[in-house]
């Protein structure tokens, strides 16, 4: 049995945390698979690309009440911007964690409401 190697490790965790992100299609393509490795020839850290899925999910989630609704995300490409801002301006220590806390404690309610619904 061939052991995978590190690149191929990366590229399946970037790819299955794209394809588990809120607000995503669900269905990869072989252009989000070039991506993927793309970014770790480049270098991106996991934890990046993590924090940038987070980031775009937190932004879509949290829009005005009265906003009209967003299409899914149909690629991995739309969170490149979010990489790179990210690699630019790291946000403040703490700000990331305290998103994923938000949408989390969002998810839980939404959950707790179709429960009580059942």
């Amino acid at each position: 049995m061939r052991s995978r190697s590190r690149r191929q490790i990366y590229v399946e965790r970037v790819l299955n945390a794209y394809r588990h992100t809120p607000g995503t299609l669900g269905q990869l393509r072989q252009a989000d698979r070039r991506l993927a490795a793309k970014l770790y020839d480049r270098g991106v850290p996991l934890r990046t690309i993590e924090d940038a899925l987070t980031l775009v999910t937190a932004r879509r989630t949290f829009r005005a009440q009265d906003a009209p609704p967003l299409d899914p995300i149909a690629t991995l490409h739309y969170v490149l911007p979010v990489i790179h801002e990210l690699q630019t301006e790291p946000p403040i220590p703490g700000y990331l964690d305290y998103l994923r806390s938000r949408l989390d404690s969002r998810a839980n309610t939404r959950a707790a409401n179709h429960h009580q619904l059942s």
